[in-house]
């Protein structure tokens, strides 16, 4: 199955994103729409240090269609994405924007479709947390509602979506792409190994990582997530996000990192390897909850909330606010690892991505 061509043949696909979590689960849709694809990043991520590499490591083909709306609050980046972005599709019209997530590049590309009167396809659509504090579950829920297929990654997801009155056509189980991502990037196990020499990696590790304004943002939190895990009789290696890291220092916390081993930012692969190398993982994102399943790793998320219900119990535990993680760390290296080999994703087969293309080649198709 095929886009239409020749001529009047309908606009490009337009991949709206703007973090490297985006590129990073809309890579293998990117590779299969191929010359019918244009990709859009919108600069929601402008760190040099969160997209060096990125485009080349995930293997896009080409560079994606810069705005560069850079830094700002998240109402200015909005605005000035929904502006970039409108001008864009009167130029060159695509016959459908597709988008991903929650994140203010998705928001911003859903309002343009809806501006431009352009279907919109949103990936990983149903996901909800039920906690009106975090602005991504506004983002996932504007964006669902204004979708024209809303593909779901789980059965969760499409139950959500019902129950919020998004009707059946509009809804597509799919899967989700992050299972393909992590089989793409992860390295084998001599990368692996390499990668543990170079960076001098103890043969245990728990892995951290933090970033969701209700950790970085809040000075409380940051002690009481690095207070908690100083009782733990394990090393920790931190991947430190510039928003974590700027926060420190504003709040004169540097101190904090004294016992920890932190990192710059590390590619999307090399992160995949610290995962796979890392007897427990600890972690506020999302993604990683994602891939930690299909990785076959524990981990324990803090956060207030999860839109990902489907690993609790399983491969992740929920510690609000950083509050007992210490004791929540040592019951999850008490449990046996490999008991985790067999428990399947809840995120499907790896088919995704195709699952997707087929579904926006049908619906361009259908409008062309």
């Amino acid at each position: 199955m095929g886009f239409p061509a020749g001529p009047g043949a309908p606009g490009p696909v337009a991949v709206v994103l703007g973090t490297r979590p985006e590129a990073i689960k809309l890579a293998e849709v990117v590779r299969r729409l191929g010359a019918a694809g244009l990709v859009v990043h919108t600069g929601q991520h402008w760190d040099p240090e969160l997209w060096a590499d990125v485009t080349a490591e995930l293997g896009l083909g080409t560079e994606p269609l810069p705005l560069g709306i850079g830094g700002g609050s998240r109402g200015q980046q909005l605005g000035a994405a929904v502006s970039a972005l409108d001008a864009l599709f009167a130029e060159r019209r695509p016959s459908c924007v597709l988008v991903q997530g929650d994140t203010t590049a998705a928001l911003a590309g859903a309002l343009a479709a809806n501006t431009a009167g352009v279907p919109l396809v949103h990936v990983e659509a149903g996901l909800r947390s039920h906690d009106r504090r975090m602005p991504e579950e506004h983002h996932r829920v504007l964006v669902d509602h204004l979708a024209d297929l809303c593909c779901a990654p789980t059965a969760t997801a499409v139950a959500n979506l019902r129950a919020e009155g998004v009707p059946d056509e509009r809804i597509l189980l799919t899967g989700n792409t992050v299972v393909e991502s992590v089989h793409h990037l992860l390295p084998d196990a001599d990368e692996r190994a390499r990668t543990a020499r170079e960076l001098d990696l103890p043969e245990e590790f728990l892995l951290l990582t933090l970033h969701r304004p209700e950790n970085a943002d809040n000075p409380e939190v940051l002690r009481r997530v690095f207070a908690e895990l100083a009782t733990v009789d394990l090393p920790v290696v931190f991947p430190a996000h510039p928003r974590t890291l700027r926060s420190l220092r504003e709040h004169g916390l540097e101190g904090l990192l004294g016992p920890v081993r932190a990192l710059a930012p590390v590619p999307p692969a090399r992160f995949l390897a610290l995962q796979a190398l890392a007897r427990l993982v600890v972690s506020d994102s999302g993604g990683v909850q994602e891939e930690v399943s299909v990785l076959k790793k524990r981990l324990v998320v803090v956060r207030r909330s999860t839109e990902r219900p489907e690993v609790l119990g399983t491969f992740a535990s929920l510690v609000p606010g950083g509050v007992r993680l210490g004791r929540a760390v040592r019951e999850a290296l008490a449990e046996d690892p490999a008991a985790l080999r067999e428990v399947p994703s809840p995120y499907g087969d790896g088919s995704a991505s195709r699952v997707v293309v087929e579904s926006v080649v049908k619906l361009v198709t259908a409008l062309a």
